[in-house]
């Protein structure tokens, strides 16, 4: 699956633009992630120096991502086209409610289940509904 993660107040804490302290098990579950072969995609407001200083950021914490504002690594930047990226899920502070913080992030991705043992998220393929698919029933 391709998780595209913003980098101020997801990863690390919002002190743009410096760098904040990584939010709590930020790079843990990042690893995580990419240890099940999701494809991370950094997806963040920063370009230049300061784009720069957020990976090199992340690489020094053991984060390589797929792809840096690109829905693939070769794609070039076309002024023409649409800069909303292909992504099945997009991780940032910036949601309806807020960032829910890396704990319930693991929870809600870890292919494990809930305290009821539910899926909290079916990843595509996947034909046995999740929790947001039961909830809201069938509408998304």
């Amino acid at each position: 699956m391709k998780i595209a993660i913003d980098f101020d107040g997801t990863i690390v804490e919002d002190q743009y633009p410096g760098i904040g302290p990584p939010m709590l098990f930020a790079f843990e579950t990042m690893k995580e992630l990419q240890k099940q072969n999701h494809q991370l995609i950094l997806w963040t407001y920063r370009s230049g120096a300061e784009l720069e200083e957020a990976v090199e950021f992340c690489r020094e914490n053991g984060i390589e991502f797929y792809a840096v504002n690109n829905s693939y690594p070769e794609e070039a930047y076309d002024a023409g086209a649409s800069r909303k990226i292909h992504a099945h899920l997009f991780i940032d502070d910036r949601n309806i409610g807020g960032f829910p913080g890396w704990s319930r992030v693991w929870q809600m991705l870890d292919p494990g289940a809930d305290n009821e043992g539910n899926l909290l998220y079916t990843p595509p393929g996947n034909n046995k509904p999740g929790f947001w698919q039961r909830l809201l029933g069938g509408i998304i």
